[in-house]
This record gives structure tokens, sequence and C-alpha cells, in this order.
């Protein structure tokens, strides 16, 4: 079963300039909405566009309606998280002909989380995709909605299985495979994530609020700075961590490709070293 035009009245995707997101992830405008092209766009952001959760922290988040998504990572050259990127995305993704469906997961469903990532399926040439350029350091290409295939996600196997109503993606770990998250694919409302926002950016037990989180995913590596504590592990096994004083935060995360100016880089020194 295909994907239902959505109505894109409500998503307001007509204010963004595709050109200009394409210039931000350096990719060229594809000539038509092929399945080679999304995994390349899929990739293109992954690597463009980091991950990061300053404003949450900051209390400084102006929110996910498109305009301001779009003035943030594309304008400002900022990242963002998964409401960020994945609205984005779907958007560009729609200008340039594909179908998209918006929808929303539980991430560790092993976990009694709250069901709150966004996520996007995506048809090309008939066949859907699990896209998700939100996903942190984890997924770099889109992975086809088949029960049971994989993908080398930068140098870690992943896979996506049906469970009952379920979409579940995995990852392939010592031992068997890790459950990342949920989906049943139904279609979600920009209602649905300003709720799931509002929570995730200003809830106590949201792992967004308390510490930062930025996040890098390149081929064989990745990377990430949770709190005070540098993460990088290779896909050949290695793991080096050390943790980041804060005279040296403003360095590691240029390194991440985030960029922040005087007043943000000033108040979250101030929150790195209250840490």
């Amino acid at each position: 079963m295909g994907i239902a035009v959505e109505q894109k009245t409500e998503w307001d995707i007509d204010v963004i300039d595709v050109d200009r997101y394409l210039d931000r992830i350096g990719h060229a405008r594809p000539e038509q909405p092929s399945t080679a092209a999304l995994k390349s766009l899929h990739a293109a952001h992954v690597r463009a566009i980091p991950f990061e959760n300053v404003d949450v922290v900051l209390g400084r988040h102006r929110g996910i309606a498109l305009p301001v998504v779009f003035d943030k990572l594309v304008g400002r050259k900022r990242g963002g998280y998964c409401y960020e990127h994945a609205t984005l995305f779907a958007a560009v993704l729609e200008r340039l002909g594909y179908r998209v469906r918006r929808s929303y997961a539980r991430v560790q469903p092993d976990h009694p989380g709250p069901n709150t990532h966004m996520l996007l399926v995506v048809e090309a040439e008939g066949a859907q995709h699990l896209v998700d350029v939100g996903f942190g350091a984890e997924i770099m290409h889109p992975m086809p909605l088949v029960h049971g295939a994989e993908v080398d996600q930068a140098g870690w196997l992943h896979r996506v299985v049906r469970e009952d109503d379920l979409w579940t993606l995995q990852k392939r770990v010592d031992g068997g495979w890790e459950r990342l998250h949920s989906t049943d694919t139904r279609a979600a409302r920009p209602i649905d994530y300003e709720v799931f926002h509002h929570y995730t950016s200003t809830h106590p037990r949201s792992p967004f609020t308390g510490r930062l989180v930025v996040m890098r995913l390149a081929e064989g590596v990745s990377r990430k700075l949770i709190g005070r504590q540098l993460l990088v592990e290779h896909a050949d096994g290695r793991v080096e961590q050390r943790p980041v004083g804060v005279d040296e935060l403003d360095e590691v995360l240029r390194g991440l490709d985030v960029e922040l100016d005087e007043e943000e880089s000033a108040l979250l020194r101030q929150f790195h070293a209250a840490g």
C-alpha cells in the first residue's frame, strides 16, 4: 500500500528554500525522486547537520515550526534534535516529489520510555523506506521497510523486523540484536510533535533537558558528547572516552560541527561547569 498524500498546507512546506538547503548539505538537486537520490540525500544530511540539544539545555528553544527550524539548521547552520531534523527533511523530500508520512517511535522499546521520537516513512519507486535523519549518531542510510532487511549504517549492521503491528529497528551487537526503537508508522499531525517536543524539551526526566547531547556519525566512527564525556566509537570495536572540561568545550563543539555565538558559548560554559 502506498503512502497517502498529506495536506501539504498543514506542514507549511512552501516556506523553505530547497536550493539553500541543498547547498547546506552539499548536494545537487536530484533530477527525480528516486531511491538512489533518497539514499544520497539522507547520507548528505546526516554528514552535514549535527544532532545537538544546545537550545534545550539553555532553555532558549524557539520551537519546531518549519520556518524556525529552517532558519536554525540552514540559515544559522546549527544542528538540532529529531523534530528539527525530520521536519526539515520531510519538507525537502516533499518539495522534491517524494511521498512522505511523518510518524513517531518509542526509543528503547524494552524500557518504559515515551513514544516521542520523530521519524519518516518515505515512498520511492513504489517501495517504502524508514527514514531517520534525526536519530543521533546511528542511522546514515534509509532502511527498506521490509521484514528482515539489513543495512550497513556507516560500519554498524542494522535491520528492521516486523513484530505484530510494529516495525522495530535493531542494531547488531555482541550476542545478538539490540532493539533501538519501534513504530506502527501511523501518520502524526503537527500538534502531536508539539506535545512530544514540549515533554522532551522541558520535562526533568527527558534525556535532553539536564545534559548536553551532541552526536556525529561518519563512516566507521561515531562521536558523542554526552554531558561531560566525549565518547568515540569505531566500527572495528575500539572505544575511546574522556572527560571534557569547561576550558575546552568550545573547541570540542567546533570539532563536532556545532558553531555557537559568544552569548551561547558563555551560557553553555556556565551550564557545563554547573553540571
